[in-house]
């Protein structure tokens, strides 16, 4: 495994969280790294490497299509396992394996917080909007024994330095409070992840995450304490999640939960990830690979358009269900509608988009 030579000078432009403040030399060092493992039933089969982190605030390079120029990434690696996650590749920089080891070979930057907190007073930082969860959850399960969240939120807190947070993790709500705190003083912006609400493909793709209901319950609940939340409808999963039916029940759920937006987003595959998730596609739904090989032939991205279908069919769904900015904020009292069947997958066409 190599950990030193993750130096600002030879750092890989497509990876968001090798770069540094000007300055800092690596992201840490081999005699910084303290490997775990914790014989309880949540951690079983998962090793947590801590290290103590040179630097925590990553610039996105310049090719990127992130909206933002900064994040913090106090893990790497997560245990939510899901098949598609772009940021799998990430591990390769490090020699760990983009598939399994992804899943369970957790990187700890145990002094995130502190180190935070010096990187925001120094006169070289100007204060600019910070991302997280943008790489992997900053809310997965590790957060629920390291507990670097509270540390960082306070840190932001103090220097009023504004943020925003997408997730898929649950525990956000302990930070309730902190939250709250932020918000008085700063721009706060938190996202939640909800691609989808059917069962049996959130148990297939997301293994490790909370359900999409226990998620939109923290929409509920966040835009209940007065903390607007948006949901990012991703990943729209093509032939498997985007019946026009799955969609609907998608973006009714995120409206009764309160959400202030929803912004779909279709799934991309990129190196690492694509690997992956070809290997699950043919396994679980064969029929579907070379669907996949043709829409998927031109690189990382769904066609055009394919993405201004599935962004304008959700975006008149959003309207229908009254989500916008008019609202922002304003729970959403959806009535019931009967049950659609959908239909398999392999008979969802495009065409119906």
């Amino acid at each position: 495994m190599r950990w030193d030579n993750l130096a600002e000078n030879g750092r890989n432009a497509t990876d968001p969280d090798s770069a540094t403040l000007p300055g800092d030399i690596a992201l840490f060092g081999t005699d910084a790294v303290t490997t775990r493992t914790f014989d309880t039933p949540e951690f079983r089969g998962i090793t947590f490497h801590e290290v103590r982190a040179r630097s925590i605030l990553n610039r996105v390079p310049g090719a990127s299509r992130m909206p933002f120029e900064w994040t913090v990434n106090p893990y790497r690696g997560c245990t939510h396992a899901c098949v598609y996650c772009f940021a799998r590749k990430t591990h390769s920089y490090l020699d760990l394996d983009t598939g399994l080891g992804f899943d369970s070979q957790i990187v700890v930057k145990v002094n995130a917080p502190e180190l935070l907190r010096r990187q925001l007073a120094s006169r070289r930082w100007q204060g600019a909007h910070i991302a997280m969860g943008t790489n992997v959850d900053c809310y997965q399960r590790a957060e629920g024994r390291y507990r670097l969240m509270p540390g960082i939120i306070g840190a932001l807190r103090d220097h009023a330095n504004p943020f925003s947070i997408l997730t898929k993790g649950t525990l956000i709500l302990r930070d309730l409070e902190l939250l709250r705190q932020a918000a008085e003083v700063t721009d706060v912006g938190i996202s939640v992840s909800v691609g989808f609400t059917d069962p049996g493909l959130w148990r297939s793709v997301e293994p490790g995450t909370p359900s999409p209901e226990r998620r939109l319950d923290v929409v509920r609940t966040l835009t209940e304490h007065g903390i607007g939340c948006g949901v990012l409808m991703a990943p729209v999963i093509p032939f498997l999640g985007d019946h026009p039916d799955q969609l609907r029940a998608t973006v009714r759920a995120i409206a009764s939960a309160g959400a202030t937006s929803v912004t779909p987003l279709v799934l991309h595959l990129r190196p690492g990830a694509r690997e992956w998730f070809m290997a699950w596609l043919a396994r679980e739904h064969p029929h579907l690979v070379r669907r996949y090989e043709r829409l998927y032939a031109e690189g990382a991205y769904a066609p055009k358009w394919y993405q201004r279908r599935i962004t304008r069919h959700v975006h008149e769904l959003a309207t229908e269900f009254g989500i916008g900015p008019a609202q922002r904020g304003t729970p959403r009292r959806i009535p019931p509608d009967p049950q659609p069947v959908l239909a398999e997958p392999a008979a969802t066409q495009l065409s119906l988009l």
